[in-house]
């Protein structure tokens, strides 16, 4: 993957790197207080995308807040994500931004796939503003 394919471009400016959206991504999902924010770098283990953001929320109406927050802040660098799935009630929320794929789970949910577990080998980025243990390096 390269960082050139990351979404849809709202303006014609610089695209931003797939880091850059990754950790935009956790910034606004630690703004809006969810969980156990990681972001695992997966571009060395999988061919189609470069990184995972992971976090949990606790409700379902924090779930679509956190999604919002994160839609409207990587809008801002000028990308916006190619699909969004997930159900009102449901427990596990995607936005796929082509390099970069934004999961946002219900704490349940979140235990149950555990895909921190199935992505082990991945490094983990730190990110500023998120003090959850799984979010630092």
């Amino acid at each position: 993957m390269t960082d050139q394919t990351i979404g849809t471009r709202a303006q014609d400016e610089r695209l931003p790197s797939s880091r850059e959206v990754a950790l935009c991504a956790a910034r606004a999902a630690a703004d809006k207080q969810a969980g156990d924010i990681a972001v695992l770098d997966v571009s060395k283990l999988i061919v189609i995308t470069d990184y995972f953001v992971i976090c949990s929320a606790g409700t379902h109406r924090q779930i679509r807040s956190v999604i919002d927050a994160v839609e409207a802040a990587t809008r801002e660098l000028g990308v916006k994500p190619v699909r969004r799935e997930g159900e009102s009630e449901g427990g596990w929320w995607l936005l796929d931004f082509i390099d970069v794929v934004v999961h946002v789970f219900g704490e349940q949910e979140r235990a149950y796939y555990d895909l921190e577990r199935l992505w082990r080998d991945a490094p983990k980025l730190a990110v500023e503003g998120a003090d959850a243990p799984s979010a630092a390096r």
